[in-house]
């Protein structure tokens, strides 16, 4: 049994009632066994009128290229995770018995199709650029996660290119039912985001739409057994 927590009182607000979830799935993360993907899919069906799964899929190089990897290296290693990752998703939804699981999966190649993604990734790196509190936060975000993976603070190039991975995510977590034509949406993640939490408290100038909110979903009985 999954549980969810609202990021915020705003996203409190919003849920449940919100028609629309995006659930994020990132490449390379351990959490997203193939039998926890069909379990969340199950959960999101039952509690959202429609949903999308979001992956991260060609930016996720920019992270390997911070990490030491060679461009052309990255690019490959992301491309078959990548591959990977939709697969599983597109397998949770087919044993599901959902229609048409591809059209529910969103990576960047589609996104980039959108106007709205489009206009929103490009406000996000407007405000990256003249905004010195909101480029220092969204340099803290890309910091904790090469943190995670290899200990050491990254230095200003490796930064540099993990950041770009995070501003390409922004949108989604801005205004993931915009982008999808819907009329508010929550972003799911079993995890809860230092950054996300003030972007969410409104601290920044680029901050979610009024109907997009932050849901912390978690399976808090099983992940306690497999540790």
């Amino acid at each position: 049994m999954f549980e969810a927590s609202p990021l915020s009182s705003g996203c409190a607000r919003l849920f449940p009632g919100t028609p629309h979830a995006c659930v994020g799935v990132s490449p390379f993360n351990g959490y997203f066994t193939a039998e926890r993907l069909i379990r969340l899919a199950a959960w999101t069906a039952e509690n959202f009128a429609e949903f999308h799964f979001f992956v991260p899929d060609e930016v996720t190089a920019y992270t390997l290229e911070a990490l030491g990897y060679s461009p052309a290296r990255a690019k490959q290693k992301a491309h078959r995770q990548s591959c990977h990752v939709h697969n599983k998703i597109t397998s949770a939804l087919t044993t599901l018995g959902l229609p048409d699981p591809a059209s529910r999966i969103l990576g960047m190649a589609r996104l980039r199709e959108m106007l709205a993604y489009r206009r929103l990734a490009h406000e996000a790196e407007k405000h990256f650029e003249t905004d010195p509190a909101f480029r220092s936060a969204c340099h803290d975000a890309s910091t904790w996660v090469l943190q995670g993976k290899m200990g050491d603070v990254p230095n200003e190039g490796r930064l540099g290119l993990a950041v770009r991975y995070f501003l390409a995510e922004l949108p989604l977590f801005a205004a993931s039912g915009l982008i999808t034509g819907n009329s508010g949406s929550m972003f799911v993640y079993h995890q809860r985001v230092p950054f996300l939490q003030r972007f969410f408290d409104g601290e920044f100038a680029f901050r979610p739409q009024p109907e997009q909110g932050f849901l912390v979903v978690r399976e808090p009985v099983l992940e306690a057994a497999g540790r």
